[in-house]
């Protein structure tokens, strides 16, 4: 072989090999929401994704070697969009429910909590779920929330809203007697504007505790081992609950 061909060789070689090193990183298209304050939300300075479920996947991909890149979803289109693969993965506030996981590969266990009752702010009644009966109230579409209490059958009537902020409008409007949704995002929002006008029922006690997970498409069980692989790590190490603790939560 002359010494001609024997260069060519290897800047072919070469090549491929700095070719598979470039590539050796996915991009990874990660579903969050804008309303799921604190795990996912816009911020109003730089106008981009954060929260603690973003901050989860940004650390998750920096472990894994991969880049990520949000796209902003309705939550009841997360799913749809991670099984037509416009995303490859759901980092939102999402329970891993028996039912998702028919659909969908779910992570490791993140983080656990479960449900509240708000009602308007000038009703200082000590309800339980039980003293709402006949009533109408309201919850998030697509969310284990509204599934249990549609399961009750005792309500006038479920109303199913997008976003959580409407159902806090329209129980402050005396349009809802109640809404429920997820603990630690309600807890936020009054937190940080009491003049949502709604208050958090303190004798409500939530059926259960579920767990937070991460999900991926059940076509890409490469992707759900590395992020496992991950998630161990930070929990080991602590990140994982200073990730959340960041948050209040």
């Amino acid at each position: 072989m002359s010494l001609k061909n024997r260069l060519s060789i290897c800047a072919l070689s070469l090549a491929i090999g700095l070719a598979s090193t470039t590539t050796s990183a996915d991009e990874l298209d990660v579903g969050v929401t804008t309303t799921g304050i604190p795990f996912t939300f816009v911020d109003t300075q730089t106008q981009e994704p954060t929260g603690a479920m973003v901050d989860l996947a940004k650390a998750i991909a920096a472990k894994t070697g991969d880049t990520v890149s949000f796209e902003i979803t309705a939550f009841s289109a997360l799913i749809p969009a991670l099984k037509t693969g416009k995303i490859d993965m759901i980092s939102a506030g999402m329970f891993a429910t028996e039912k998702r996981a028919e659909i969908v590969d779910f992570s490791d266990v993140v983080y656990s909590y479960g449900d509240a009752m708000f009602v308007a702010s000038d009703d200082d009644t000590p309800y339980t779920i039980d003293d709402l009966d006949g009533e109408v109230v309201g919850a998030q579409v697509g969310t284990t929330f509204a599934d249990a209490l549609q399961a009750r059958g005792t309500f006038k009537e479920v109303k199913l809203y997008d976003a959580l902020p409407d159902i806090m409008r329209d129980v402050k409007l005396g349009r809802l007697k109640a809404g429920f949704g997820d603990k630690p995002i309600i807890a936020y929002q009054i937190g940080q504007n009491p003049g949502l006008g709604v208050r958090m029922v303190g004798t409500y006690e939530a059926a259960k505790q579920s767990p937070l997970a991460l999900a991926v498409s059940k076509d890409n069980p490469e992707l759900l081992a590395r992020v496992n692989k991950a998630i161990a790590e930070m929990k080991s190490s602590g990140e994982l609950f200073d990730i959340f603790a960041k948050y209040g939560l």
